[in-house]
Order: C-alpha cells, then structure tokens, then sequence
C-alpha cells in the first residue's frame, strides 16, 4: 500500500495542479491548562483577579485569545453558578479527566457553604491529586480542600479575617495567615482579593516567564508580583512601614489580640532572634515590639469602648488584658482618662452634635 506523506499542519501545501497554497497559520499548543471549580456564592473578585492574570499573559496585547494558556470552569450539572455578589457565571465544561489538567484551581467564598459542596467535585478533587495535578485553593478554596482530605501534612494560607474560623472548623491545624500565598510542593493557596492575582502572576512566571507576570499586573493597575512571603494587608494595623518582618509580627499580634504573645514567641513563629525583631521594630517604627504590642491592644480597647456597649470587663479579656484593673490602669495611662470617663465624654459629645 502506497502511503502518502502529508504536509505538516501550518506548513505550505502544493495543490494537484501544483500551486503553492498560502501556509496555515497555527495556534501554539498551551503552555498551561488549568481547570476552575467554583463553589456556591464564590468570591467573584478572587475568581476575576486569577482568570485575567491567565487572560492577559495568553496573548499579545490585550485580545483576551487563550494562545499560551488555556482555562475551562468546571461543573458536575453544568448549571450557571452564583457568586457571593450575585453575578452568575456558566460553566464551560463537565467534571471529566482532570489529568488534562496543568492545576485545579477551587475558589471559595461564603464560609456556610464550605460544606454544602457536591460530593462530586470532592471525588474529583481526590482523582486529581491521585492523578498528581497540583491543587490551588483561594479564599475559602483552602477550607474545601481540607474538607477533601487533601490539605494533610500541607501549609496553608487563610486571610487573617478568616484566622478564627479555621482553626474553629480545623482543630489541630495551624493555618498561615500572614502571608499572601503560600506554594507547598502540590498544593498552592492564597487568601483570595489581590492575593489571587499574585499567586496566578507566580504561576505565569513559572511556565512564561516573568516578563508575561508583569504585563498581566502592570494592565490590571498592579504594582508588581509580590513573593509568597509578603504579609497580607490588614485595615486595623495603625502601623505604617514596609518592614515584611516588622508587618508580619503585627498581623500575628493582631490575630491573637485576646491571648498576647511574648516578643519571644513571635521571633519564634517568624524563624528569628528576639534581638534581631527588636532591632527591626527600632529601625521601622523607632519603638520597641512590646511597646508596639501594647498599642494595638489598646486602639482596639480605644474602638470597643467608642463604638460598642459591651462591658469593660468584656472588652479587657477580649483585648488581652489580665483583668478590668489592669486595663483600665494601662487605658488611664495612654488616654488619660478611663474608660468610663472615655465612653462618657464620647457619648455628651455626640449628643451634643445631635443637638445642634
């Protein structure tokens, strides 16, 4: 049997009559796949924030053509699926082999619906990692995967206001939460907002490069990648410096606000000397961390006082302090004045502006 060799795809063909026909043009095979699961009521943001990241490194320029990288959103029904804002998006494609897949990526949002997930996508999930496809969590993402099974003996990174819950629905893991994505050989997980967009620009830089990462964030109106290791950013700390060292031991203070650490402790967690903490905290904040600890403490004490009708007693456990006596001493000494007279004379003053 006569076989007849035929051109390659994309390469000039010659016609039976032999014309020479214009050459196809080819769409490069996908450097990166990856597969979306979204949960019920998943944060939208997060979600948006990682898939244009993959957009805007997929082809040149801003023509949304996924040359380089590829992405389908999974579903087990493919029915459409509501976001936390409401905004639904439909899926492009059935759970099938996940082993097509470079990562699974879950994006998570309301925490109630953590456990209501279909039993469908947990097998899947399970398949992948069997499969050894890398699993990415974001947001609430991270507390799916261990709802799975598949975060044991694994770093993970939790949103600091999502500190509380976890360890509530996960006794006996330490979650991280003062980083904005954390890479752990095969499971990858960020808090979700800005942070996707930085775990997603890892992912680029990865398989593209780096130059792709940053055009995808520059068009976004992002200032550059972050690294894993940058602290996460948080309303309440009144401290301002670019110390990661220094912002670091401010969020772990600030999510253990009513048991305090010792300098000694937090030196620990951040894998340094006490001396080399203070001597950041001295360069950054022209303070010692002990007296920067008592701070935080007491503008939370300050806001509970001002905006709330709990008791003081109340509010000295639950920033921390031994006991109603103490705190108020500690208060008296910052405010000069109690707490008592504090809320007092910010209750006259907004009658006061009532009034008027």
């Amino acid at each position: 049997m006569l076989h007849v060799r035929r051109p390659a795809r994309g390469a000039t063909g010659v016609s039976e009559a032999g014309t020479r026909k214009p050459a196809r043009s080819v769409r490069p095979v996908p450097r990166l796949s990856v597969g979306f699961i979204l949960a019920r009521h998943f944060t939208l943001n997060a979600f948006a924030n990682f898939v244009d990241v993959l957009r805007l490194a997929a082809d040149e320029g801003d023509r949304s053509r996924p040359i380089r990288f590829e992405w389908s959103v999974l579903s087990d029904t493919m029915s459409p699926i509501a976001s936390s804002s409401g905004v639904v998006v439909a899926p492009s494609e059935r759970l099938g082999d996940p082993g097509k897949f470079d990562y699974i990526v879950v994006v998570g949002g309301l925490i109630d619906e953590v456990p209501k997930l279909s039993p469908a996508y947990s097998r899947y999930l399970q398949q992948a990692a069997a499969a050894k496809v890398p699993l990415v969590g974001v947001c609430t993402g991270a507390f799916i995967l261990h709802h799975a099974g598949l975060m044991e003996g694994y770093r993970c990174c939790v949103s600091w206001f999502r500190h509380t819950d976890f360890l509530e629905q996960f006794d006996g893991l330490q979650p991280v939460s003062d980083q904005i994505f954390i890479v752990d050989r095969d499971r990858l997980t960020c808090p979700g907002g800005a942070s996707a967009a930085h775990l997603a620009a890892f992912l680029v830089e990865r398989h593209l490069g780096k130059a792709a990462a940053t055009k995808s964030l520059h068009i976004m109106m992002i200032n550059g990648a972050e690294v894993g290791e940058a602290p996460q950013p948080s309303p309440t700390l009144d401290f301002n410096t670019s110390d990661p060292l220094v912002r670091k031991a401010l969020l772990l203070v600030q999510q253990s606000l009513d048991a305090p650490l010792s300098v000694g402790q937090i030196a620990r967690h951040l894998g340094i000397t006490k001396r080399r903490l203070e001597r950041h905290f001295e360069n950054a904040l022209d303070t010692s961390p002990r007296a920067a600890f008592m701070e935080m403490r007491l503008s939370l004490a300050r806001h509970m006082v001002e905006t709330s009708n709990k008791s003081f007693a109340k509010i000295a456990i639950e920033c921390g302090f031994s006991d109603s006596a103490h705190f108020s001493r500690r208060f008296r000494q910052r405010f000069e004045a109690t707490p008592s007279e504090f809320r007092k004379e910010r209750l006259e003053r907004r009658e006061r502006q009532e009034v008027a």
